[in-house]
């Protein structure tokens, strides 16, 4: 049974996490399923993996949609389910998912607050802020924080950081994968 005062590694509340997770999942799970339906291929590959330690690292054009998908699929392998997505995997979804956002995005409106209780790891973008170019360096918290995320199960990172397409990606996630070699 669920422990209704168990926490994840950033202080979220599991059972609140959980049921962020279902509804999202709902809305979701129908988009990918009966709207535009995902084809999964090679999904088996997800229960060779360790709990911890492993980083998706992908681009996109979209903000949630990518997130949103991965999650579909994860909660799938994590009820035993590789080929298709069931509606009754997100009665158990996987809670040690996380995802690597920009933190000016997740404090825009309800629904990126509710987002970030799903699984969001805020970090400060070091090239952009409020749709203008900046320069600084790299918030260490921000590291600190994709590790402990690492340290506590997946962690999906977009290195391009952006929307636009053919957009040059970033360097950041190479550091990250020398410094925590996933």
């Amino acid at each position: 049974m669920l422990n209704p005062f168990k926490q994840d590694s950033f202080g979220y509340n599991l059972l609140i996490k959980r049921i962020v997770i279902f509804v999202f999942g709902l809305i979701t799970w129908y988009r990918y399923t009966r709207i535009n339906s995902i084809k999964l291929v090679g999904a088996e590959k997800l229960k060779y993996l360790p709990p911890q330690g492993v980083l998706f690292v992908s681009n996109h054009q979209t903000y949630f949609a990518d997130v949103s998908a991965m999650y579909q699929v994860f909660n799938a392998a994590e009820n035993g389910v590789y080929n298709r997505l069931p509606f009754y995997t997100l009665f158990r979804p996987k809670l040690n998912v996380f995802f690597v956002a920009a933190a000016e995005t997740m404090k825009k409106g309800l629904l990126p607050k509710l987002m970030q209780y799903a699984g969001s790891v805020s970090i400060k973008r070091t090239w952009r802020e409020a749709g203008k170019n900046v320069s600084r360096g790299v918030d260490p918290k921000d590291i600190a924080s994709i590790k402990k995320a690492m340290e506590s199960g997946w962690t999906i990172t977009f290195p391009q950081g952006t929307t636009r397409p053919f957009v040059k990606g970033r360097r950041g996630t190479i550091h990250l994968i020398r410094e925590l070699q996933p």
